[in-house]
């Protein structure tokens, strides 16, 4: 008599996040396995405190161990992951002075990115900010957060380029990055909501050449982004360290 396969005792891991690296995939192997470990930290598959399984990783990506330690390596570097004595590798908790420090780098940046962009009031960068936020609308509308948070990411591009400045484009780019994670806990559909009416205040303040408005419209708008980090906080603590 023939049974069904039972298929109770498949486990979902958060390793299920990781592909198996392809034959003939390009680039190296740690660059694939540092991409898809980066990927899967940044959008919290791998929790802030969580240790790592090499071995789970190995056998996920169909990989030997060299490229997963030389890729935790650069994870290392960059302050997404750090070694324990004795213990392992472990997801770094999500550290909140960092935060703190990066907003404040991205608030003084970005405030005056504002503030210049609305002094030139230039037609073309009004157009490609128009356009973004009617793309913001439609995710918003569908529900595709993935493409609301892309969108979000391409107004700020928008409006950095506009003053072309491409170190202060760097610095801000630099710090965007490291609050990657914490901007994942915050995709709530009522932050994205919150999120589009703030880019809309901004954009008419710089529509209408009001260079102060359109800089405490920044100003706020990342002030809202510290405050939802609060509340995170509460809810997960286990996800921070002080």
């Amino acid at each position: 008599m023939s049974t069904s396969p039972d298929t109770s005792s498949v486990i979902s891991t958060p390793y299920d996040a990781l592909h198996k690296i392809k034959s003939g995939e390009r680039g190296s192997l740690t660059d694939a396995v540092e991409a898809a470990l980066r990927e899967a930290i940044v959008t919290l598959a791998l929790e802030p405190g969580m240790m790592i399984d090499k071995l789970a990783v190995c056998e996920r990506m169909g990989v030997s161990r060299f490229p997963v330690s030389a890729a935790l390596a650069r994870l290392e570097h960059a302050g997404l992951v750090e070694v324990l004595p004795q213990r392992g590798t472990r997801v770094k908790p999500i550290m909140l002075e960092d935060i703190h420090q990066h907003l404040f780098i991205r608030s003084a940046l970005e405030v005056e990115t504002v503030r210049g962009v609305a002094s030139l009031r230039d037609a073309t960068v009004l157009d490609a900010l128009a356009l973004n936020l009617d793309q913001q609308r439609a995710a918003l509308k569908s529900g595709q957060r993935l493409a609301f948070h892309a969108l979000d990411l391409a107004f700020h591009e928008i409006l950095l380029d506009a003053i072309n400045l491409p170190r202060v484009k760097e610095i801000v780019a630099v710090s965007r990055s490291a609050l990657d994670r914490a901007r994942q806990l915050l995709a709530s559909p009522e932050r994205l909501v919150h999120t589009l009416a703030e880019h809309e205040r901004i954009f008419e303040a710089i529509k209408n050449g009001k260079t102060d408005l359109a800089a405490k419209a920044m100003h706020d708008h990342l002030d809202q982004v510290i405050a939802e980090l609060r509340r995170s906080t509460q809810e997960r603590p286990d996800l921070f360290a002080p």
